[in-house]
């Protein structure tokens, strides 16, 4: 029997995200305009002025209005779109920044997801590299997710919109950058959501459920993605529900008699109004009982998640200063509080980052002006024949790694590794006949993170930048440079994800595939053992990620309840180095692959 399918109304799976900004955009002409080449950086007409710290806000698509609707008037100046719960890539949140930039700096604010977190850093590395100023906060107001005293490491869901609006609001009164920075970190600090989901959402390229729950069950603590929460029950009552979130955020957050708040009651996706003013009901007379005045209320779908059923409730704990940046006008599609003053519209990029250069991968000085090592067997034209071959493996099983990450992530792993790969293939098409290796690795770095931003951009982008900095010397690879190539990404990842082995993520594939690898060249071997060393490596530690509780990553929420399931990301490391060892053998044989 046939795993059922969703109905959507949309066109073209790879269109939904270019056509939704075209809709956007289109609907709130007086808002919005796109900026940029890559065409993903929405920002505020009546926004970006000189003088003011430019507010970046982005992330995956499907959380809508998050984060492009709340770009206006005394809100955010610009959004970077992701693809579906992916993180938007550096390019595509440089083009945000451009556009929002007044001369006073940028901040850059976005849920703590490890995709976001690499690639706004990156754009941000970059932004200040260029001689400007960008800061970075990432929300983590989700008690579900990590303990109290690990606060760092929770995710950010709805309370983004209380963070956003007080960062917005000081931008907007033209605060300098390190109080905008220090609001904005307040806010945060003083915001705590939990949620609730009651069925699953489905990607609309798989429309499929991304995991599975019981037609009487609900699971307290999902995250916005589809990771599993603290804990899986019987559906109760909305009262019940609500008292059990309400409960855990004053656990976690410290509301004495007399305080006052301002509440949020999000709505997932697909939870009716009625439902959503049930759960705000209970919460106020929780909060009247203890005390605690609600100075704001704000109910509806403000961080959503696909057609996902469900709700969560956030609190925003007050002081005077909250309060009145709270307070303070803003206009946008998705908000409007009081009344906003008009503004002049602004340009592009006008002042420090306007220079700044673009993301890493332009291509190297021409091979005929250094000289190279020939001594090898992997040409240059074998390469790309290489990684031609991974893109053709991967697309081929991009169901299969969708279902692994379904089952401990948000399920879209094998979408974003045929993205990334499909955007690799048509570069590599457009390479040179006398390009170099490290070339084509720059090459492949800039398409991969370009196309897919989320955590597996910034990772393959530094891996094949890395790899390719190894080799750098030579015009073909012999096996000792081609152990090199796989070692050097291997620690491109290590480096960028800040994961180790055991902590169940691709590292785990490819530490024992670049260690084999190695060992196999500094015994004598051929080309074509090296890359079978690393192909036996990368499987035993696919494998063995099945006996790992997640440390890293969106699994990392499950803890104890990841066991028994392979990493996607090492599954996909696999079928990489699987297939870049099949294309070598192809082109040069067992029994002629050279050392």
């Amino acid at each position: 029997m046939s795993t059922p399918r969703t109905k959507k109304l949309m066109n073209a799976p790879e269109m939904i995200i270019p056509e939704m900004i075209e809709g956007m955009v289109g609907a709130h002409p007086d808002l919005l305009r796109v900026a940029g080449n890559t065409g993903r950086a929405i920002v505020a007409v009546d926004g970006p002025r000189p003088g003011k710290v430019g507010i970046v806000v982005g992330g995956g698509s499907g959380h809508e209005p998050a984060f492009a609707g709340y770009v206006g008037r005394g809100l955010a100046d610009a959004s970077a779109v992701g693809n579906v719960f992916a993180s938007p890539s550096p390019e595509q949140i440089l083009d945000a920044a451009r556009a929002a930039d007044g001369g006073a700096g940028i901040l850059f604010l976005y849920g703590n997801y490890s995709g976001d977190v690499m690639n706004f850093d990156m754009a941000m590395e970059e932004l200040n590299a260029a001689g400007g100023q960008a800061r970075s906060l990432a929300v983590t107001d989700d008690v579900a997710s990590a303990p109290r005293d690990r606060w760092r490491e929770r995710r950010g869901i709805a309370g983004d919109f209380f963070v956003f609006k007080v960062a917005g609001a000081a931008a907007d009164r033209m605060l300098g950058l390190d109080e905008v920075l220090r609001l904005a970190g307040r806010a945060n600090d003083n915001t705590r959501t939990m949620g609730v989901a009651l069925s699953a959402c489905s990607l609309p390229q798989t429309r499929r459920y991304n995991f599975e729950i019981g037609e009487d069950e609900m699971e307290i603590g999902m995250g916005i993605h589809g990771e599993p929460g603290i804990r899986r029950g019987p559906l109760e009552t909305a009262d019940q529900v609500a008292t059990a979130l309400v409960e855990a955020v004053l656990a976690d957050l410290d509301l004495p008699r007399g305080s006052q708040v301002a509440v949020l009651v999000n709505g997932l996706g697909s939870t009716a109004l009625m439902e959503l003013y049930l759960l705000h009901r209970t919460t106020k007379r929780i909060l009247d009982e203890r005390g605690i005045t609600i100075h704001r209320s704000f109910v509806g779908e403000y961080a959503t998640s696909l057609e996902m059923a469900g709700a969560s409730v956030t609190l925003l704990k007050l002081d005077d200063e909250l309060t009145s940046l709270l307070d303070h006008p803003c206009l946008t599609p998705a908000l409007k509080v009081g009344a906003t003053a008009a503004g002049s519209v602004t340009g592009s990029a006008q002042a420090s980052f306007a220079g700044a250069a673009a993301a890493p991968g332009g291509q190297d000085a021409p091979s005929s002006s250094r000289r190279l090592e020939t001594g090898g067997d992997v040409t240059p034209a074998i390469f790309r024949q290489m990684m031609q071959s991974v893109g053709r493996t991967i697309i081929a099983n991009k169901d299969w790694l969708s279902e692994l990450d379904g089952v401990i992530g948000d399920g879209d792993h094998g979408i974003t590794m045929e993205i990334g790969w499909t955007a690799v293939s048509k570069a590599l098409d457009e390479a040179t006949a006398d390009e170099t290796i490290e070339s084509t690795c720059k090459r492949m770095a800039k398409a991969f993170l370009d196309a897919v931003g989320a955590s597996s951009g910034p990772l393959y982008a530094t891996a094949f930048l890395r790899a390719g900095t190894a080799v750098s010397d030579r015009l073909n690879l012999d096996a000792g440079a081609l152990a090199a190539w796989v070692g050097a990404a291997s620690r491109g990842i290590r480096d960028r994800g800040r994961s180790e082995p055991g902590d169940k993520t691709m590292v785990d594939a490819w530490v024992p595939a670049a260690d084999r690898a190695q060992e196999a060249a500094s015994g004598g071997a051929s080309t074509l053992d090296v890359m079978t060393a690393a192909v036996q490596g990368a499987e035993a530690g696919m494998n063995a990620t099945a006996g790992i509780a997640a440390k890293r990553g969106r699994s990392a929420k499950l803890g104890e309840r990841s066991i028994g399931h392979i990493d996607p990301g090492a599954a996909s490391t696999f079928l990489t180095l699987r297939a870049m060892k099949e294309a070598l053998e192809s082109a040069v044989g067992s029994a002629g692959a050279g050392r």
